[in-house]
């Protein structure tokens, strides 16, 4: 929504959201309908297209953006620290029980499914994301670079994207597969490439 929203407005629209993510989450996107989410939300029909005029597509999207932010939230405060070895590792083991625990059910890539890759809100949902999520880890390695425990010549931005490709793969994997192998070897062999860069490429001082 482009208009400005008193603090109890923000809070309603919230609560139709959360109630829509919960629905969807219990019963799945297909089978969540407007009627679901108010007698869940105890919000009137008027309520809900009051906040969400485009109906289902727009409240869908709205619950795209949610699970969006909490795929990185989720991994706070990990992702914002990483600032050694210790808390890299920490970041892996965190993120591997996030999806341990999301079992088979992947709310985001449903939703997104939903509304169609094609969709350009779906698609800003989807690339600022993974724009947030890179920036994070590219945090990380120059905050590494900065210890001489990575080394600086490398490319950060590239080195994140590297890892969260494989981070990705991973994932569509465990979807597919229910196995978390490639997942934990993505991260495994990501981070074990950024440690062995000073090795491979000493600094002269």
């Amino acid at each position: 929504m482009t208009r400005e929203l008193t603090p109890k407005g923000s809070a309603t629209r919230q609560r139709i959201i959360d109630g829509a993510a919960a629905e969807i989450r219990e019963h799945g996107v297909a089978a969540t309908t407007l009627d679901d989410v108010r007698r869940r939300t105890g919000t009137s029909k008027s309520q809900l297209f009051h906040y969400f005029p485009g109906g289902r597509e727009e409240l869908l999207l709205a619950v795209a953006r949610y699970e969006a932010d909490r795929v990185l939230s989720d991994q706070q405060p990990q992702l914002s620290g990483l600032t050694s070895w210790p808390a890299w590792e920490e970041w892996r083991d965190v993120l591997i029980q996030r999806y341990r625990r999301q079992a088979w059910d992947c709310p985001l890539d449903a939703l997104i499914s939903q509304l169609g890759p094609s969709t350009p809100g779906a698609r800003a949902v989807v690339t600022e994301l993974l724009n947030r999520w890179q920036g994070d880890i590219a945090a990380g390695v120059r905050a590494m670079q900065g210890q001489g425990e990575i080394d600086p010549r490398l490319d950060a931005e590239h080195a994140a994207a590297a890892l969260l490709a494989g981070i990705q793969g991973g994932i569509v994997i465990r979807l597919s597969t229910g196995r978390f192998t490639h997942l934990e070897a993505a991260l495994d062999v990501g981070i074990q490439h950024l440690r062995a860069s000073r090795d491979r490429h000493p600094v002269d001082h």
